[in-house]
């Protein structure tokens, strides 16, 4: 609003006989206040008030399995286990991990299992798909570093393989 809008609007509450308006925009507020007796304006404030709305925090995809992706490597060398010996299986994708092929039926894989190259180790599921993960290495599966119905980043640890 410019000062010929307000002048404009002084001189028409003048015209109007009211005693007093008050008019609050997006980020200025007018309070315009006459005399009984003439009608002229005696006193026109204008407060500027900086409008503040409240914005949300953007949801960052990872913030909830940021502390199970540091805590996996951690648990191994907790125990003093050498893990240098392992094949870790990553998540190709984000999204949920499933170690069963169904609710009903047994996981894939359990700790000692033997697994060869091309078997499916889990099921992701990323936007509705369910993705068969398959090992890219055959062994044995030493630990499970992920629990079933879980979310999984890419790239984080989901099974350590002993090759041999």
């Amino acid at each position: 609003m410019d000062i010929r809008e307000i002048q404009n609007l002084i001189k028409f509450v003048a015209k109007s006989g009211a005693t007093e308006v008050k008019l609050e925009m997006d980020d200025f507020k007018i309070t315009i206040r006459t005399t009984a007796e003439g009608g002229s304006p005696e006193t026109a404030y204008i407060q500027h008030v900086p409008v503040s709305q409240p914005v949300q925090q953007p949801v960052i995809p990872s913030a909830p399995s940021a502390p199970s992706a540091p805590a996996a490597p951690q648990t191994p060398a907790a125990t003093g286990e050498d893990t240098s010996k392992y094949i870790t299986i990553k998540s190709p994708i984000i999204g949920t991990l499933y170690r069963k092929p169904s609710p009903d039926k047994a996981p894939f894989v359990e700790v000692g299992s033997t697994i060869s190259k091309g078997d499916v180790v889990c099921v992701i599921e990323a936007m509705k798909l369910f993705n068969e993960i398959e090992s890219e290495v055959s062994g044995k599966i030493v630990k499970v570093l992920v629990d079933d119905a879980s979310p999984v980043e890419f790239d984080q640890p989901l099974f350590l393989v002993d090759p041999s």
